[in-house]
């Protein structure tokens, strides 16, 4: 079976061990490029990263002890393996590595590690296409709103962007050819803090 026929697996949840294994900076952002680029070998890697192979090469072992990524099947050479990230959804906040102080602080380094790597993506993008003037040769969609909703239409309205995301990366997962680029998607839909309009009075 190749990586393209691969099977999707079922959300996964983090135990304390991967959390830890991931906790790492390094380790993290190469999980994230496999995530984001696909397969890549230690070298590949280690050019995008700025590190040897020898290092990038460590922690793609440490990875794979804790099957956050595993060797490409029938692709590569002994000196030159390719590794990849299963396919699948993958939660972060495990219940179970809640229950001790080092789970917890995992979970944290983990997610805030993850997201602040996402938003420095996001700045960049805004840096480079900062003298875009028509809105018509920006590849991209950054759009921002504010609803009032009850709980049972924000979980209506979270399905249906949900399910148009899943939609679109099911269909298009492994396209190749001209014009193709990997793009990030991101929805970031959370509650507002109450405003106690009595604190600026």
């Amino acid at each position: 079976m190749t990586s393209n026929e691969q099977p999707q697996r079922e959300e996964r949840v983090l135990d304390a061990s991967a959390l830890k294994a991931l906790s790492h900076p390094l380790r993290l952002e190469i999980y994230d490029l496999l995530s984001q680029y696909g397969a890549q070998t230690a070298s590949s890697l280690a050019e995008h990263v700025g590190e040897s192979s020898g290092v990038t090469s460590y922690h793609l072992r440490e990875l794979a002890k804790h099957d956050l990524i595993r060797e490409v099947p029938g692709h590569g050479t002994a000196r030159e393996r390719w590794w990849e990230r299963p396919r699948g959804a993958v939660a972060m906040g495990s219940p179970e590595a809640s229950v001790t102080p080092a789970g917890k602080l995992a979970t944290s380094i983990v997610i805030e590690e993850f997201y602040r790597r996402r938003h420095e993506q996001l700045i960049a993008f805004l840096r480079e296409t900062a003298d875009v003037k028509d809105d018509d040769e920006l590849t991209a969609l950054l759009t921002t709103s504010t609803a009032a909703l009850t709980d049972a239409q924000f979980f209506e309205m979270a399905e249906a962007v949900s399910n148009v995301i899943s939609e679109y990366v099911e269909k298009y997962r492994d396209q190749t050819g001209d014009g193709v680029r990997r793009f990030a998607i991101r929805a970031d839909i959370f509650p507002l803090p109450a405003f106690d309009s009595s604190e600026h009075s």
